[in-house]
């Protein structure tokens, strides 16, 4: 299955060269419904006529961004230039800590195809 997810620029360009590794999200409905082996094509914000593809190799279930945050290097999940605490920022600006409780988080291992 193939699933469609947006990034935004600096995200998905960690992505494309190689240092960002795991995807953060929300372990919503949406999220659910991605199965390893499944394929992401990210498109990148605003445009969206900018894509990758990547396959899925591996879920990892957390209660939340910090818990996820404090098992990886900052290099897996973003890219050295920024702090985890930078990201644990810009994580709850698009998921707050309420939602976060609700639904749990997800990481998401890829590799580019």
């Amino acid at each position: 299955m193939n699933h469609f997810l947006r990034l935004q620029p600096k995200y998905f360009d960690y992505i494309d060269k190689g240092t960002k590794r795991i995807e953060l999200r929300l372990f919503d409905e949406k999220r659910r419904l991605i199965n390893i082996g499944d394929t992401i094509t990210f498109q990148k914000e605003p445009e969206l006529n900018v894509e990758m593809n990547v396959k899925v190799i591996g879920l990892l279930r957390y209660n939340s961004f910090e818990e996820l945050l404090n098992d990886f290097s900052i290099e897996m999940v973003a890219d050295k230039k920024m702090t985890k605490e930078e990201l644990l920022h810009v994580l709850e600006e698009f998921y707050t800590p309420e939602k976060q409780r609700q639904y749990g988080v997800v990481g998401i291992r890829i590799e580019k195809i």
